[in-house]
């Protein structure tokens, strides 16, 4: 099973994805991380990096480049890591579909359609995170890195309505689920490791223990 986290900068996406590595370890299961991109093709991650600088460049060289690094990214890291166990993506398809849609000012619905390839590997659940921007932008002040283009509070107010958008448009072309939630408070973050915990049980089967395995 192949599980998606999907949010803009600042909305808990460390923080859950930590949380459920380390349920999952708790409880004997071998849950993996990936990240958004291969990095396997020179001239798609030319285009990729300048994407994440803030620099549109040509739409369809963007779109092309994006597609190609996701077939890569399917065919030779994701298959093999899902032949050992469930994987966590920390960002995947919806976060490349809205910082195109974000550059190059075009619906972001256009790039969910392109990204979507019946062939490759997609996440059986999405989960978006829709903590508020102002609270995202609080977190990141306490950040010690330099912020990304997409990090300052305009484009990334812009990123918090394109998400929703690009979920809509994500289960409408694959019929694939995306749980929505902020990550704001403790509760929340229990709240959410406890639904994707249950969607990694369901999804594994009788194979997946029920109980902590001793340490």
């Amino acid at each position: 099973m192949l599980l998606a986290l999907e949010g803009i900068a600042g909305a808990g996406k460390s923080t859950l994805r930590d949380r459920l590595l380390a349920d999952a370890h708790a409880k004997g299961v071998p849950l993996s991380h990936i990240g958004q991109f291969s990095w396997l093709s020179r001239p798609a991650t030319h285009t990729l990096i300048r994407l994440r600088a803030g620099h549109a460049g040509n739409p369809n060289q963007a779109v092309e480049a994006a597609r190609q690094d996701l077939i890569l990214h399917s065919r030779f890291n994701l298959a093999p890591a899902l032949a050992q166990g469930p994987v966590l993506a920390d960002r995947f398809t919806l976060s490349t579909a809205c910082l195109l849609a974000l550059l190059h000012q075009q619906p972001v619905d256009k790039y969910v359609h392109r990204l979507v390839e019946p062939q490759l590997v997609q996440p059986q659940l999405t989960v978006l995170l829709t903590t508020e921007p102002d609270i995202c932008q609080a977190r990141l002040r306490r950040r010690a890195t330099a912020r990304r283009f997409n990090e300052y509070p305009e484009a990334a107010a812009r990123l918090a309505d394109l998400y929703p958008e690009a979920a809509n448009a994500w289960t409408k072309t694959t019929g694939l689920p995306v749980l929505r939630h902020p990550c704001t408070t403790r509760a929340d973050l229990d709240t959410l490791a406890a639904a994707c915990m249950e969607y990694l049980r369901a999804a594994s089967g009788p194979t997946f223990p029920t109980t902590e395995v001793s340490r």
